[in-house]
C-alpha cells in the first residue's frame, strides 16, 4: 500500500511539473511559432545552400594572340557566358592587372591565351590556354575547370561540312595557391561561428535572464542614458566575443594546417576582422533582444539565426550556387563579409585592400545596428 501512494506521489508531482512547463510554453505563443518555423527554414535553406548550379564565376581573358583561332576561343566563351551564364566574361589587356584582380577576389579565373596560339594551331604543334585559378575555393575552382574544359572540347570538334584540319588545343590548369584542404576551407566560417555563440550566449541569453531576474533594475533607476547602457552592454559582449574569435582563429589555423598562422601582421588583420565581427554580431543581438523579455527566446532564435546567417554566407558553399533569394539573403548577412575576409586573410594571406569593402560593411552594420538598439531599448521594466 505504501509503495503505492509513494508511486502515485511520485507521477502527482511529475505531472505538476509536466503541466506548469506546458503552460509556459503555451503563454510564448511567437515560441511555439518559431519552433515549427525553425524546421521548415532549416529545411529551404539546406536545401538550396548545397548542390545549387553554380552560375556567374567571373573570368578574365587575356588574349596575347589576337588570332582567329584565338577569336573562336572568345566567342566559345561568350557563348557560355549568354547562354548557360556559369561565367561572366571580363576582358584584360594586361595580364598583371588581371592577376592582381584574381588575388583580389574580383575574379574567379583569368583564362590566358598565349601569343603563338594561332602558330600552334595552323602547325598542329600541340596549342595550349591556361586557366589561372583561384583555387581556395574548390567547388568554384572545380566548376571552372570542367566549364573550360568543355569549351575547349567543343574548341576541338571541327566544324560541320569543312574538310581544314587544325591543331587540338588543351587546357593547362595553374592554380594561384598550393592545395586547399576542406578543413581549412571551413576555418573562416568556424572563427565566425565561435564569435557568433559568444555574442548570442552574451548579447542574448544571458541579457535576457539577467533582466527577467531583475538583476537590470539597478541599471535603471541611475541616470545612466540608453545609449551609455547599450555601450556598455556591447562592449563586454564584444570582449568575451574576441576572446573566443582568436582562440578559435589560433587553434584552428594549427590544427588546419594553415601556413605560418603566427606571421605578425597576419596576426594583425585577423584581429582586425575578429573585432569588427565581434562588435557587428553583439550589436545585431541587443538590436533583437532589445524589447524581449521572454528568456526561451534567445534559445530559440538561436537556431534559426544559425540558418539564417551561416549557410548563405558562403561559409560551406559557394553563393554562385544560390538561387536568387538566398543571394539577397548573403548580401545583408554580415556573416558574409566576415566569411570572405577571413578566407582571404587564411587562404591567401592578402592585405588589407582586399577586405577593406568586408570591413567598411561591418562597421557600418554595427553603427546601424547599436542606433536601432539604443532606439528600442526602454527604461522602464
Amino acid at each position: 500500500v505504501h509503495d503505492s501512494k509513494g508511486i502515485g506521489t511520485a507521477m502527482y508531482r511529475t505531472m505538476a511539473i509536466v503541466d506548469r512547463e506546458m503552460r509556459r510554453f503555451r503563454r510564448s505563443p511567437i515560441l511555439i511559432v518559431v519552433s515549427m518555423v525553425f524546421p521548415l527554414v532549416q529545411l529551404v535553406v539546406l536545401g538550396y545552400a548545397f548542390g545549387g548550379n553554380v552560375k556567374h564565376l567571373k573570368v578574365g581573358i587575356v588574349d596575347q594572340d589576337r588570332g582567329v583561332p584565338a577569336v573562336r576561343i572568345r566567342e566559345l566563351a561568350g557563348a557560355i557566358a549568354s547562354g548557360a551564364r556559369t561565367i561572366d566574361i571580363l576582358e584584360y589587356a594586361d595580364p598583371g592587372q588581371a592577376l592582381d584582380d584574381l588575388r583580389n577576389g574580383r575574379l574567379n579565373g583569368v583564362l590566358t591565351i598565349p601569343p603563338d596560339f594561332s602558330r600552334r594551331v595552323l602547325a598542329r604543334n600541340e596549342p595550349k590556354v591556361a586557366l589561372i585559378a583561384d583555387n581556395t575555393d574548390t567547388f568554384v575552382s572545380g566548376a571552372l575547370a570542367a566549364t573550360l574544359g568543355g569549351l575547349i572540347g567543343s574548341y576541338n570538334r571541327p566544324p560541320p561540312r569543312t574538310q581544314r584540319l587544325q591543331g587540338d588545343a588543351t587546357l593547362e590548369v595553374v592554380e594561384v595557391y598550393p592545395y586547399v584542404p576542406y578543413v581549412q576551407y571551413l576555418l573562416p566560417g568556424s572563427i565566425v561561428m565561435s564569435i557568433f555563440m559568444m555574442a548570442m550566449i552574451g548579447g542574448g541569453i544571458i541579457f535576457i535572464d539577467d533582466k527577467a531576474r531583475g538583476l537590470h533594475e539597478g541599471y535603471l533607476v541611475t541616470p545612466i542614458t540608453k545609449f551609455e547602457l547599450i555601450a556598455g552592454f556591447n562592449i563586454s559582449g564584444a570582449l568575451k566575443a574576441v576572446l573566443a574569435g582568436a582562440a578559435i582563429m589560433v587553434v584552428g589555423s594549427f590544427v588546419a594546417g594553415i601556413p605560418d598562422p603566427l606571421a605578425p601582421m597576419r596576426i594583425l588583420r585577423l584581429m582586425t576582422v575578429i573585432v569588427v565581427t565581434s562588435f557587428a554580431l553583439i550589436s545585431m543581438m541587443f538590436m533583437l533582444m532589445a524589447r524581449v523579455t521572454d528568456p526561451l527566446m534567445p534559445r530559440a532564435m538561436f537556431g534559426v539565426l544559425n540558418t539564417l546567417l551561416y549557410f548563405p554566407s558562403g561559409a560551406v558553399y559557394p553563393q554562385q550556387g544560390f538561387p536568387g533569394w538566398m543571394q539577397v539573403i548573403a548580401a545583408i548577412d554580415p556573416f558574409t563579409y566576415s566569411v570572405h575576409a577571413f578566407k582571404s586573410l587564411l587562404l591567401k594571406n592578402t592585405g588589407f585592400g582586399a577586405i577593406a569593402g568586408d570591413l567598411l560593411y561591418l562597421v557600418a552594420f554595427s553603427v546601424v545596428a547599436m542606433t536601432v538598439a539604443t532606439l528600442l531599448f526602454r527604461r522602464q521594466l
